[in-house]
C-alpha cells in the first residue's frame, strides 16, 4: 500500500548515464534509477562510489568541475532536462542539498532561509508562511534564528540547508549525505523530519547516504552504487533483509555481526563481481 501522497508515477528517471571528469575519467559507467511521485529513494554505497556525482548530474551542476554527461538522458516529469542550466531546473522545483551543509556562515539562519525564497515572485505573506512553516519543521532554527549560521552547530547548518531548501517550494529535493559528521541522534532526527516533509508536504527526496541501516528505514526504495554502476536496486523494505545487503553493508549475516576484518575479506566474493 503507498502512503498519502505518494503514486507509482515516476517523477524522474535516470537512463543509463555515463559521466567523465576533464574528458578522461569515467566516473558513472551506466547509471540508471527513479524516482516516485512523492518517494523516498536512497541512493547508496560508500565513498568514491559514484553517489554525489549522480545527483550533480541530475542538478546539472557537472560542469562547474569539469565533467560532463557523455551517455544516456535525465528526465524529469517527462521532459529532458540534463541540458538545462541549475537555474532553470531549479525554477522546476528539483533543489540539491549539497554535501557538508554549504551555509553562508556571515548570514544570520533566518537569512539563510530566506536567500531559499529569493527567485519566488508570491509575495512577503505566502514568504512569512513558508518560514514558519520551516519553524515548525525545525524549531531548534527558530531559536538560533538571530544567529550567524557559521558559529551554529553541524546539526543546525544542517537543518539550515535543508529549511533553504524547503523555502523554495521545491517538488523534489536531492539530498546529499545528510547524515556526515552528526552525532547518531541528531541522524535519526533528520531522517525523522525528512520522512514528515515527505508524508505532510508531498515532496519527494532522493537522498545520497553511507548509512545504509538508517536510509533503509526511512526510504521507499533504494539503488546501491559501487564503482559507478547500479549494483542492486529494490524496495527498501526487501533490501534490508538482502542476505548480500546484511553481509556486505550491514556487517551482519546469517551467523550473526561480523567483525570489519570478515566483511572486508566478504568484499572479494561479492556476487556482482564474479
Amino acid at each position: 500500500m503507498l502512503d498519502a501522497g505518494r503514486t507509482d508515477e515516476t517523477l524522474l528517471e535516470v537512463n543509463n548515464i555515463e559521466v567523465i571528469y576533464n574528458h578522461v575519467i569515467l566516473v558513472l559507467k551506466g547509471v540508471s534509477l527513479s524516482v516516485k511521485q512523492g518517494g523516498i529513494t536512497a541512493l547508496l554505497g560508500g565513498n568514491g562510489a559514484g553517489k554525489t556525482t549522480t545527483l550533480k548530474a541530475i542538478s546539472n551542476l557537472l560542469h562547474s568541475e569539469r565533467g560532463e554527461v557523455t551517455k544516456g538522458s535525465i528526465i524529469y516529469k517527462g521532459e529532458r532536462v540534463q541540458d538545462l542550466d541549475p537555474a532553470a531546473l531549479v525554477k522546476r522545483g528539483v533543489i540539491q542539498v549539497m554535501e557538508g551543509r554549504h551555509c553562508f556562515g556571515h548570514l544570520t539562519v533566518e537569512e539563510n532561509l530566506l536567500t531559499g525564497a529569493y527567485t519566488r515572485k508570491d509575495g512577503k505573506g505566502a514568504i512569512q508562511d513558508d518560514l514558519d512553516l520551516v519553524y515548525s519543521y525545525f524549531p531548534r532554527l527558530k531559536e538560533r534564528r538571530k544567529s550567524q549560521a557559521g558559529y551554529t552547530s553541524g546539526g543546525e547548518q544542517q537543518m539550515t540547508a535543508i529549511g533553504r531548501a524547503l523555502m523554495s517550494r521545491p517538488q523534489t529535493i536531492l539530498l546529499d549525505e545528510p547524515s556526515m559528521g552528526l552525532a547518531p541522534q541528531l541522524v535519526e532526527q533528520i531522517f525523522e523530519i525528512v520522512k514528515s516533509v515527505n508524508e505532510n508536504e508531498g515532496v519527494s527526496f532522493l537522498l545520497a547516504e553511507q548509512n545504509t541501516n538508517v536510509a533503509l528505514r526511512y526510504a521507499h526504495e533504494g539503488y546501491i552504487l559501487e564503482n559507478g554502476r547500479v549494483v542492486m536496486d529494490g524496495p527498501a523494505a526487501e533490501l534490508r533483509e538482502n542476505p548480500d545487503v546484511k553481509e556486505f553493508y550491514l556487517g551482519v549475516s546469517d551467523d550473526g555481526r561480523k567483525s570489519f576484518r570478515d566483511v572486508r575479506s566478504y568484499r572479494r566474493r561479492k556476487r556482482w563481481l564474479a
